[in-house]
């Protein structure tokens, strides 16, 4: 291990910390989007050893954001890849680390890719650059799937370009096989961002096949087929909770929650169209010019540099691909991605970080040869030292302006706060459990606040139901007062108030 290793070990320890703290201190270690809501429901269920639960009666007042009830089951509607993930960190209590440790797992993974692809100046500088990207920062505070992702994708190329070179005497067949199962995990996380991915990796495929010796073409197969043996696994897990294998559980929460364009895609009116993907696509990377790296809208200033040093790597052709096979086929959905930066393109981020590294180090003067790990200076000092200083400034600028002004409009987001939950965490009120709150809100988002303190299975000390009427709410109560406390919640009114309307 040389020096450079450890302080790639080092910096990723340090994200580490620094991902746990944006999520306890920003978003204080809850879920804010549905999403999130639906990943934890599904991680709580897949914890306690289940798959899908039945619906509660009155399911509709015990709504949880993108989680269906269908033929008498509840579950998510998402793959049950990052789920499965989460549930660990939830059967450990580690569930709020889960992202903080992926992301320190990320920043090593990116390392060694581009220390591979080029060498270690490049791969130090490529992890800085991604563990201060705002983009990066936020995403790793969330409980969302997308590091999860990112760590596959990365560990995927990596095993990629391993595997292809078939002069190393060992570990050829290994790491195809670990290559295509990365793939195939992205295929259970995020679907169509491993469609994505397999574009470029499928071409280059077909150039070994045609190019490549023996063994290659046998690894190009075997990483293919690998990654097709886990994908099917996608469409088992549809077969177990609709009794059908091409049903996409999206489609029983909207109708129209697909892929594609035309009437029954999306909400438009006509359904989604080429035109709305583009001005979906031109927000998104809109809004990614400044989360990239947090040098405002120059965050892609050396980008041109490092396509232009690496032209004659395929290598970096493939890392670009990857960007550009997520943003059409991502065009094709009809939402985009801005809330929290462009995090449909987020599995780019590897790439794009480790060409701009190689756009930086190149017109610093330092040898970018594959392998080439001396810190030789170019003979015109004045090159790395106004490289290195200006870098430093837009890092520093980052940390110190951009991150914490963007991550401040990320707090509380939706209304949703760890002071939501005071009213039902103090003393004086524990005596009332179990006991069912009946939320009166206009909004989902103050009863959905309170769904951190509810097990997927309705069993614990406090279960939440959202008012949808009257003859619902005296329905509710004729079914649990024999069993729980009966309280009316009004977090809308101040002082906020709480009702005891029937004892167990």
């Amino acid at each position: 291990m040389t020096s450079t290793d450890r302080i790639a070990i080092l910096f990723s320890l340090v994200v580490i910390f620094g991902a746990a703290f944006i999520a306890g201190s920003i978003f204080e270690n809850m879920a804010h989007l549905e999403d999130e809501f639906a990943y934890i429901w599904q991680a709580k269920t897949i914890a306690g050893s289940d798959l899908t639960l039945p619906s509660p009666d009155y399911s509709s007042s015990f709504l949880i954001p993108f989680v269906v009830d269908h033929q008498g089951l509840r579950f998510a509607k998402y793959p049950l890849g990052w789920p499965v993930v989460l549930s660990l960190g939830i059967r450990t209590g580690l569930r709020n680390w889960v992202n903080p440790i992926l992301a320190g797992i990320a920043i090593w993974f990116v390392y060694k890719l581009a220390k591979r692809l080029f060498n270690e100046k490049v791969g130090i500088l490529s992890v800085v650059l991604l563990g201060t990207s705002p983009l990066f920062l936020i995403q790793a505070g969330t409980l969302l799937s997308h590091v999860w992702s990112l760590v596959l994708v990365s560990a995927f190329s990596l095993f990629w370009f391993d595997s292809m070179d078939t002069d190393q005497q060992t570990g050829v067949w290994f790491k195809g096989i670990s290559a295509g199962v990365c793939l195939g995990l992205v295929g259970l996380t995020r679907p169509l961002t491993m469609a994505a991915i397999s574009i470029p990796f499928f071409i280059h495929g077909i150039i070994q096949m045609i190019r490549g010796n023996r063994v290659q073409r046998r690894v190009v197969f075997l990483i293919g087929g690998s990654a097709l043996l886990v994908t099917c696994l996608h469409f088992v897990w549809q077969w177990a909770l609709t009794g059908d294998l091409l049903t996409n559980p999206y489609t029983l929460w909207w109708t129209y929650d697909k892929y594609g364009f035309g009437p029954g895609y999306g909400v438009v009116p006509g359904g989604h169209s080429p035109l709305q993907g583009w001005w979906n696509t031109k927000h998104s990377l809109h809004a990614g010019l400044s989360d990239l790296f947090g040098w405002g809208l120059i965050s892609w200033l050396f980008l041109p540099f490092g396509l232009i040093k690496g032209r004659k790597s395929s290598s970096v052709y493939l890392l670009l691909g990857i960007f550009v096979s997520l943003v059409i086929l991502y065009s094709v959905y009809w939402i985009g991605s801005w809330l929290l930066g462009p995090r449909y393109y987020f599995e780019a981020l590897p790439g794009l970080t480790i060409i701009t590294a190689l756009g930086i180090c190149w017109l610093a003067g330092w040898n970018c040869s594959k392998g080439d790990n001396k810190f030789e200076q170019d003979r015109r000092r004045y090159r790395p030292l106004i490289a290195t200083g200006i870098i430093a400034a837009l890092i520093f600028g980052n940390l110190y302006f951009y991150l914490p002004s963007r991550l401040k409009t990320l707090q509380g987001l939706y209304g949703i706060e760890r002071s939501d939950l005071a009213a039902f965490e103090s003393t004086q009120v524990q005596d009332l459990t179990p006991a069912l709150v009946i939320v009166h809100s206009d909004a989902w988002m103050p009863y959905g606040s309170l769904l951190e303190l509810e097990s997927s299975n309705l069993d614990s000390p406090w279960i939440f139901a959202w008012s949808i009427g009257p003859d619902r709410d005296q329905k509710l109560t004729e079914s649990y007062r024999d069993q729980r406390t009966i309280i009316h919640y009004y977090p809308d009114e101040e002082p906020l108030k709480l009702f005891v309307s029937a004892h167990k």
